[in-house]
């Protein structure tokens, strides 16, 4: 009796134990199948929602697409107004991408619950629009990337740019550094740049150049340019060279942004209408009707206007130390731009047309300092004041730092 009893008691503990096996188990799936629905990447759960997406027309208006997707009037002025510190709907802008996503009842009839309305690549703005009527901007994660570029002219700075690895972007950033010192029309196969840079990335695409830290330009004839990221102030430059010098100079090195140069200085050319041959003291920027046109420095207008000797509409500036600068063929003047106006460096004086004795819209530019013609690629005016003694042993150490930097990653 007392072996019957035992094993009636282990049978009474297997079955207990078996028992809460089951239970564990089937706890266990319930766990699993009301797990919580993890909300998508903007913030909202789409489980069960369907998505359609559209992208904005010409013309289109926010409260109109709102309704569209079947909102009420009164509900989409509702949103629009409890949304006006996150979006402006006045700025709702044709190609954005919009993705409406729907809720459904038993009888297939559709209702919008969220709207995601994206109109950069690096974010959207959201919109509850049902119960509770609001918005919220959604950024996507941004990284920060320290490279370095080393980057030998074969075609152009653009496209050896990506050919080594770097984004083209890099382009602006390094005409806004050296448009004193480099004339990026003339640059030539085998000139070298090599750049350290910080840049933005967002889902492995470049969105931005955030800082170029230091640059050296090796052209084949003639001496390195360099420049490095120094800032002290705001009332000073960002850029010094090498010692401190200033990167501002007297003139610019061309009077429009990068593109081309279709004919170079010569005493000698073919003239593509007359077909004579005649001195050309000039450099023609071939670039579409409308570029815009720059003044080369400082200086007075002493001429705008029509040029009957073939120029078209034509500028010249007078300027400091004997020199003078001329821009013909001009599709039409910027305004204010007359004779006796006075234009500082960069001002904005035309745009490139194909006015006068001309085959195709291009921008004939010529120099003289006192009454002689000089070749634009080859000018070099002075630099303006070079960086304050007391920054220049700590600039100095730095400038030579990035150098060491550049020659180690050189020998990797």
């Amino acid at each position: 009796m007392r072996g019957s009893g035992v094993k009636t008691v282990w049978g009474l503990v297997l079955a207990l134990v078996m028992v809460a096996s089951v239970q564990a188990c089937s706890c266990g799936k319930n766990e699993k199948e009301a797990a919580v629905p993890v909300p998508n990447k903007y913030g909202f759960i789409d489980e069960g929602l369907s998505v359609r997406t559209d992208t904005v027309r010409s013309g289109a208006a926010f409260g109109k697409m709102l309704m569209d997707y079947g909102m009420s009037g009164a509900d989409a002025a509702n949103l629009i107004s409890a949304s006006k510190d996150v979006f402006d709907a006045r700025k709702f802008r044709c190609g954005s991408v919009l993705d409406a996503y729907f809720s459904s009842d038993s009888t297939g009839r559709e209702k919008l619950e969220y709207l995601v309305y994206t109109a950069s690549r690096l974010g959207s703005t959201v919109f509850r629009c049902a119960d509770s009527l609001y918005a919220w901007n959604y950024v996507k994660p941004i990284t920060h990337q320290r490279r370095i570029a080393h980057v030998k002219i074969k075609s152009s700075l653009w496209n050896d740019l990506i050919a080594a690895g770097a984004s083209p972007e890099l382009t602006t950033n390094l005409v806004d550094i050296f448009q004193w010192s480099i004339n990026f029309f003339g640059i030539q196969e085998g000139e070298q740049f090599q750049i350290i840079y910080t840049q933005s990335v967002c889902e492995d695409e470049v969105v931005a150049i955030d800082t170029v830290h230091f640059c050296l330009y090796t052209p084949n004839e003639g001496k390195q340019v360099g420049a490095m990221y120094y800032d002290i102030g705001s009332s000073y430059g960002k850029y010094w060279g090498k010692n401190g010098e200033g990167m501002k100079k007297m003139f610019l090195k061309a009077p429009l942004r990068y593109n081309r140069i279709s004919s170079r200085f010569t005493y000698r050319r073919k003239h593509p209408v007359t077909g004579k041959i005649r001195p050309h003291t000039a450099v023609d920027y071939a670039a579409p009707k409308g570029t815009p046109v720059y003044a080369l420095g400082n200086g007075r207008v002493t001429l705008c206007g029509w040029d009957n000797s073939g120029g078209g509409n034509r500028i010249k500036i007078k300027h400091a130390q004997g020199y003078e600068t001329c821009y013909m063929h001009l599709w039409k003047f910027a305004p204010g731009i007359r004779s006796g106006s006075v234009v500082s460096q960069g001002q904005l004086i035309g745009y490139v047309g194909s006015t006068g004795r001309s085959t195709g819209p291009h921008l004939d530019f010529r120099i003289w300092q006192n009454g002689k013609p000089l070749d634009p690629l080859k000018i070099s005016s002075p630099n303006t004041d070079p960086l304050p003694r007391k920054y220049l042993e700590d600039y100095n150490a730095k400038y030579d730092a990035y150098l060491k930097e550049l020659e180690e990653a050189e020998l990797q």
